[in-house]
């Protein structure tokens, strides 16, 4: 074989290598450069402008909202204005041992220490914790000692007054959705949220996505919960639901902080209001899971400052959900809690006692399986209930 036939064929050999990598990077482009598209995660750079170690190379996709994997049809949310007092009627049929039962043993004419002890022991039952219990116990006892009441409606303006003052009116509840301007960019406003298995967080983030819809807000779902197909179809059906966009992950466990980051990048590009990111169920004794929980705090961090870190508990755990709220509230920062489930347990008090473990508040409860059935909490609208 001459010389020039090795050359030739060294040659066709290039030409085809050439010809191959023309036609795969343009595939390889086309979805970002569509749309316009979230960011692949290999494009995440860390503040120093190299490459972020906290993201592994995975893709993501954003589904518009026709792309539903039930395609329901297009709803109009309820206002949250309102939703409030709804609920309160729910609660007050719960049956609630801070309502009748209380206000039954006030109105006695002679209230012993037997009397008082049992009174104790109904709001320790409620969950209400055992130092806002005794707080609550001595405050009334004093009044009701000193002012000698005993006709119903007296007793039950008493017992309203004490109960919203530990429930405490005085704590900011409003949610941050004011986005950032960093570096002259406008960024949305970044709500994470996070929860242990079962607490209903997916369900949360798509029923909140239909309150700041109703608030005539543009929102972003992030699909962070990589590790369980199921969750993401559910948020992005939520979504669905009411016109959102959903960035998910291409395939089931990839890395959930790229997830985040370029939902929220996403929600930069698109100029939306607010980022909602769901996080995978979470056991408080899992250390590794907590340690990535904290790595997509850092991640999303990089593109935008988080607004709220909820935590969502199920108020039907009662004191159980202690631990929890603690765990989380030293590794993801927690602004506020998110009680689901509050009309399937009699014990209200969770709601006092989660604030003063956590030292922040109760922001939005969840009362009914309806995609509505979630309200801004209002501390007297929330007695009113407990009261009946």
């Amino acid at each position: 074989m001459t010389d020039y036939t090795w050359l030739w064929i060294v040659l066709g050999v290039l030409l085809v290598a050439g010809l191959g990598s023309a036609l795969v990077v343009p595939r390889l482009r086309r979805r970002s450069d569509a749309a316009p598209g979230p960011a692949s995660t290999d494009e995440v750079v860390s503040p120093d402008g190299g490459a972020a170690s906290d993201a592994s190379a995975t893709g993501t996709v954003v589904i518009a909202p026709e792309a539903a994997v039930e395609a329901p049809a297009l709803e109009t949310p309820e206002p949250a204005a309102g939703r409030m007092v709804r609920l309160r009627d729910r609660l007050a049929r719960s049956g609630s041992p801070l309502g009748a039962r209380l206000l039954a043993m006030l109105s006695r004419d002679e209230l012993t220490a037997d009397d008082w002890d049992e009174i104790e022991e109904t709001l320790l039952l409620a969950d209400l914790g055992a130092g806002p219990a005794e707080e609550l116990l001595e405050a009334l006892r004093t009044r009701v000692r000193v002012l000698g009441l005993r006709e119903p409606a007296a007793v039950r303006a008493l017992l309203r007054e004490e109960l919203v003052k530990v429930v405490d009116p005085t704590m900011d509840r409003s949610l941050a959705l004011d986005g950032p301007v960093v570096d002259g960019v406008a960024k949305p406003a970044v709500v994470l949220v996070v929860g242990v298995n079962g607490t209903g967080k997916t369900t949360t983030v798509g029923k909140l996505a239909r309150v700041l819809v109703a608030e005539e807000r543009s929102v972003v779902l992030g699909a962070a919960d990589t590790f369980r197909a199921a969750a993401a179809d559910q948020l992005q059906t939520w979504g669905a639901r009411v016109g959102v966009p959903t960035v998910r992950a291409d395939r089931d466990g990839a890395d959930p902080a790229a997830v985040a980051f370029d939902a929220v990048r996403r929600g930069t590009v698109d100029g939306a209001d607010v980022v909602l990111v769901d996080t995978a169920g979470r056991l408080q004794n899992k250390a590794g899971l907590m340690d990535e929980l904290g790595k997509i705090t850092r991640v999303i961090t990089r593109e935008a400052p988080l607004g709220e870190v909820l935590l969502v508990l199920d108020a039907t755990t009662g004191q159980n959900g202690m631990q929890q709220a603690k765990v989380f509230g030293e590794v993801a920062g927690v602004t506020g809690i998110v009680l689901t489930k509050l009309d399937g347990t009699a014990k209200g008090g969770i709601v006092v006692a989660v604030q003063r473990e956590l030292g922040v508040p109760v922001k939005l409860v969840g009362l009914g399986e309806g995609p509505d059935d979630l309200a801004p909490f209002e501390p007297e609208q929330f007695v009113d209930g407990l009261l009946g």
